[in-house]
């Protein structure tokens, strides 16, 4: 986790250099993305929250996801995770929008081309696409999620790296 922590201070520093907000919607990571960056110093300058929305029907109800989507995809899905990132940004006033769901432990919609370990993340910048991944990991639950975690800090790291500002 010590890597981690680092590429999420990284772009801590990126995001508070250049005076830009971020928030969360976390389904299967249940907020430790959101709490990760919550525990760096000075998150107040860029950290605007999350929503937890672990159970399906509060994806419909709180982010407004089509039940449909939930119906055709399932909660654990490409288009859901896009789908809450749309409706976190219609609830918090941020820069950056990141949403993540998946499958960290059996129980859910895993199958054998979708099976535990398989996680979404979807990120935006206002209304335009930064990043969406499907990726597979191995272990138990918190080793799925703290990879997850790692995996959202690069994605955005990559991302914040590439904008044609000054960066710090």
């Amino acid at each position: 986790m010590v890597e981690s922590k680092r590429v999420l201070h990284s772009c801590a520093e990126l995001l508070i250099a250049n005076g830009m907000t971020i928030a969360f919607a976390e389904s299967a990571t249940a907020g430790k993305v959101c709490s990760e960056f919550a525990l760096i110093p000075n998150a107040g300058k860029f950290l605007k929250g999350g929503i937890v929305c672990y159970d399906a029907e509060l994806k419909q109800s709180i982010l407004k996801v089509p039940r449909f989507l939930i119906e055709v995809f399932t909660p654990e899905s490409m288009e859901v995770t896009q789908a809450i990132t749309d409706g976190l940004s219609q609830l918090i006033n941020a820069d950056f929008y990141v949403g993540v769901t998946g499958l960290t432990c059996a129980g859910g919609s895993e199958t054998k081309d979708k099976p535990v370990g398989t996680m979404f993340i979807f990120g935006r910048h206002g209304r335009q696409h930064m990043f969406s991944e499907r990726i597979l990991f191995n272990g138990p639950a918190d080793q799925i999620v703290d990879q997850t975690v790692k995996k959202v800090g690069q994605n955005l790291y990559t991302y914040l790296r590439s904008l044609n500002r000054p960066l710090a």
